[in-house]
């Protein structure tokens, strides 16, 4: 099965509400993107927002520039139904697989990137590459980059796929020395089920003027 149609399965199958990474409340991720002290209409990417529940809290602060994207046609679907758009706020909602990419190649520049649960799915040393370069190429100067993933403790598959566990360090060394580590912090979230997920939460800030890397870390 191609892993477009794995997740588009996934999200056919079980209300959102009991997926194992559903959040009522994304506490986590909204303690590091307010300390970037964004202004409102920063431009904000999400990438794997599935039907997360954080672009209803963002928009609910006041931010009013986001770009969500998910591999999952019927997952953005379902958020766009949900979500509730203020006036004068653009939302922008993208099918994209971010280790094949088109539209997420060409969005504008970024001044916040979050990834909650995308990047420990890349396995393969050749879609982190991709999925590094993207980043890289679309995060401006100064920007910021929070990446939350499974901790070196935490699951060893999730939904069926095999993880890639990480670290503050490891992260650090992903993304290269154009990056530098703000915080970070351990995190245990508990699935509907009940059963815990330990995981890392980071906040990178790209340093203003530092040549572009292409480290690679297997």
């Amino acid at each position: 099965m191609e892993i477009k149609e794995h997740w588009e399965k996934v999200y056919r199958q079980k209300p959102i509400d009991q997926l194992g990474w559903w959040e009522e409340d994304p506490s986590a991720s909204l303690q590091l993107i307010q300390r970037c002290e964004l202004p409102l209409q920063g431009h904000i990417l999400d990438i794997g927002c599935g039907a997360s529940t954080l672009a209803d809290r963002l928009l609910e602060m006041g931010y009013t520039r986001l770009t969500l994207v998910d591999i999952s046609q019927t997952a953005l679907d379902t958020l766009k139904k949900r979500l509730v758009i203020p006036e004068g706020a653009t939302v922008k909602f993208i099918q994209d697989d971010i280790t094949q990419p088109e539209a997420v190649w060409n969005i504008p520049e970024i001044d916040l990137w979050h990834d909650r649960a995308v990047l420990h799915f890349l396995v393969d040393e050749t879609d982190r590459q991709m999925y590094r370069k993207v980043l890289h190429h679309r995060v401006r100067d100064g920007g910021y980059v929070c990446i939350a993933a499974f901790s070196l403790e935490g699951a060893k598959k999730c939904s069926g796929l095999p993880v890639k566990n990480y670290s503050a360090q490891t992260l650090a060394e992903f993304l290269g020395n154009t990056f530098r580590l703000l915080e970070w912090f351990p995190y245990v979230y508990y699935q509907p089920s009940g059963n815990p997920r330990p995981y890392v939460y980071t906040l990178f800030q790209r340093i203003p003027g530092k040549q572009k890397t292409e480290n690679t870390v297997d």
